[in-house]
C-alpha cells in the first residue's frame, strides 16, 4: 500500500498532545504507543487504531510498517517540533500510533478462557517496570495479566514503550481487589506468592499457575501472602540486598513456565 499522507491539525496535536494525562487517556479511549517495534506489534494484534503518526526524515524506520498498515487507517505527516510534543523518547524513531482501548474483559471471562499461567501485580506504581513486567510475561507464555487497583496505568506512555508492544498480545484486567479476587483466581490456578527474604526456590509446577508479585519497596502484605498456596524467594548472595523486580519476576516466570 502507498501511503497517503494527512496534515494534522492544531486540535488534534492539541488532543492527542493530552494523552499523557491517565484520566484523559481513560476519558477519550484512547492512547498513544510509540516506537517501531511497538507499531509493528501493534499492527499484528487485534486493537483497533485510530491514527498513525509518522516524521517524514525519519522514512528509512517506519517505511516498511506504513506499508502494512490497513488502507482504512488515517496516516499523518508531522514535523520535529510537532511530533516532540507527543514523544517519550530523547530521539524519536519518528513514529507513534493512537490506539484505541479495548473493552475490558472481566476477571472470570480472562481466566477461563485464556489458557497458560497468570501474572498478578500488587500495588507496583512504577509504569516502566509494569512495561518490562508484561514483556517478559509475554516471552513466557503468560496470558493473563491481572493488576491491583493501585498500580500504575497500562497504557501509561512510559508502559506500553518499555513493554516493547508485548500489551497488544496480553489478556489484562486492571484495578481489581485482590483480597476478592485471589480466591477465585484459585480455583482455576496455582497461586504462588513471593518474598525477597523467605520461601520456596522458584520450581516447575504440575498445573497452571497465577504469580503475584508486590512493588519493590513493600513487597507483598502478609494479607496476601496468606491467601497464597506457596511463597517463592530466589535464592542468591547475602551481600546483595535484593534483584529488581523485573529481574526476579522473570527468574520465577522462567520457572513456572518449564
Amino acid at each position: 500500500m502507498k501511503a497517503e499522507f494527512l496534515n494534522i491539525s492544531q486540535a488534534q496535536l492539541k488532543r492527542w498532545a493530552r494523552l499523557d494525562d491517565a484520566k484523559f487517556r481513560h476519558t477519550e479511549g484512547i492512547f498513544l504507543a510509540e516506537g517501531v517495534k511497538v507499531v509493528e506489534e501493534l499492527l499484528s494484534s487485534d486493537w483497533p487504531i485510530e491514527a498513525i503518526l509518522v516524521l517524514p526524515e525519519k522514512i528509512k524506520y517506519w517505511e516498511n510498517l506504513v506499508g502494512k498498515a490497513d488502507s482504512n487507517i488515517h496516516i499523518y505527516q508531522l514535523a520535529g517540533p510537532e511530533l516532540k510534543k507527543l514523544s517519550q523518547d530523547k530521539e524519536s524513531e519518528g513514529i507513534m500510533a493512537v490506539v484505541q482501548i479495548k473493552p475490558a474483559p472481566t476477571l472470570s471471562s480472562s481466566l477461563y478462557t485464556s489458557p497458560g499461567n497468570a501474572l498478578i501485580l500488587h500495588d507496583i506504581n512504577n509504569p516502566g517496570n509494569i512495561g518490562a513486567l508484561l514483556r517478559s510475561a509475554h516471552w513466557f507464555g503468560f496470558k493473563n495479566i491481572i493488576l491491583s487497583a493501585k498500580s500504575a496505568d497500562y497504557i501509561n506512555p512510559k508502559t506500553v514503550r518499555a513493554s516493547m508492544g508485548s500489551l497488544f498480545h496480553l489478556t489484562i484486567v486492571s484495578d481489581v481487589d485482590l483480597i476478592t479476587a485471589l480466591p477465585q483466581i484459585k480455583k482455576t490456578h496455582r497461586l504462588v506468592g513471593s518474598d525477597v527474604r523467605k520461601g520456596l526456590p522458584p520450581h516447575p509446577l504440575p498445573r497452571r499457575a497465577a504469580l503475584l508479585l508486590g512493588s519493590e519497596s513493600h513487597g507483598l502484605p502478609e494479607q496476601l501472602l496468606d491467601i497464597t498456596d506457596e511463597c517463592w524467594c530466589i535464592p542468591g548472595n547475602a551481600q546483595a540486598d535484593s534483584l529488581s523486580l523485573p529481574q526476579a519476576a522473570a527468574i520465577m516466570m522462567y520457572e513456572m513456565s518449564k
